[in-house]
């Protein structure tokens, strides 16, 4: 077959396939790339070295749409736009995908502890990558910030995981007597307060964690709310950005501390309108 642009019935068989096996790596199950490659080379025509590039292709639309995407196959960019069209629509069809959550080992009974919390994106000493601008207008188009925030049930996982990371944080530097005190305090009292968890440093400061959870990469977009806006700014010396991301694999974080625009840039999104 000649080197023409994938069509969409193309598109469609190795988004599929592609997601059978993401589902085996997330579930830890074995399964051979090489395998699926031949059998998707019988399907479609195309060559092991075009199934295998267009593997990172998805792996890249799979970055900018905020989701995580099979380690072995590096994202690589500048793909067609109807492979983000036939990625979006896998995950539609696929329900519940982006509400999954890790699971804890079979067997384990105790909670999760501490997250690896590393260095915010715009404090790396390093720049953005090249392909950034790609993948913010793929998140704008399918407003990633906005899915993430209609979450409830991530949106929920990530809290109660960041409860148990603080409560871990805390006991391992001998302060139990904090870690008893840790509070859920959206899920207690209710959303309104400008941030979910009221904990605390080991010194006994205050730490008031609003959490932002994507099972995307560091640099997913976010929405944040102009009541956690200003909550931030009335207490910026207890108030933390606690970014939670790659939630489906492997948690990672980093915090925010304001003011928030000298890392992001805050865009409004939507205004409230009163009668005259």
């Amino acid at each position: 077959m000649s080197r023409e642009e994938w069509s969409d019935l193309e598109n469609d068989a190795i988004v599929a396939d592609y997601f059978s096996m993401l589902s085996d790596e997330l579930a830890g199950n074995t399964y051979n790339k090489a395998a699926h490659n031949r059998a998707l080379q019988k399907i479609i025509g195309r060559s092991k070295g075009s199934i295998e590039f267009k593997h990172q292709n998805i792996s890249a639309v799979l970055k900018g749409l905020g989701e995580t995407w099979i380690k072995g196959y590096k994202p690589a960019f500048n793909f067609q736009m109807s492979l983000v069209d036939a990625v979006a629509l896998q995950l539609q069809q696929r329900g519940g995908w982006i509400a999954r959550r890790p699971s804890l080992p079979t067997g384990a009974s105790e909670a999760p502890g501490a997250i690896w919390v590393g260095t915010p994106p715009t404090l790396q000493n390093s720049p953005p990558p090249d392909e950034l601008e790609q993948m913010q207008a793929v998140a704008r188009k399918f407003d990633v910030a906005g899915r993430d925030e209609r979450n409830r049930s991530l949106g929920r996982a990530g809290e109660e995981r960041v409860l148990h990371h603080e409560r871990a944080i805390l006991t391992s530097a001998g302060r139990k007597d904090l870690a008893k005190k840790v509070r859920w305090v959206s899920q207690e009292d209710g959303d309104g307060a400008g941030y979910d968890i009221a904990s605390y440093a080991p010194d006994g400061k205050n730490r008031l964690l609003e959490v932002k959870t994507t099972n995307g990469w560091e640099r997913t977009p976010f929405h944040i709310s102009k009541n956690e806006i200003n909550v931030a700014a009335s207490n910026r010396d207890t108030w933390v950005l606690f970014r939670l991301y790659d939630f489906a694999r492997e948690p990672q974080a980093f915090e925010l501390h304001p003011p928030l625009d000298a890392h992001v840039s805050l865009t409004a999104t939507s205004f409230r309108a009163s009668f005259h």
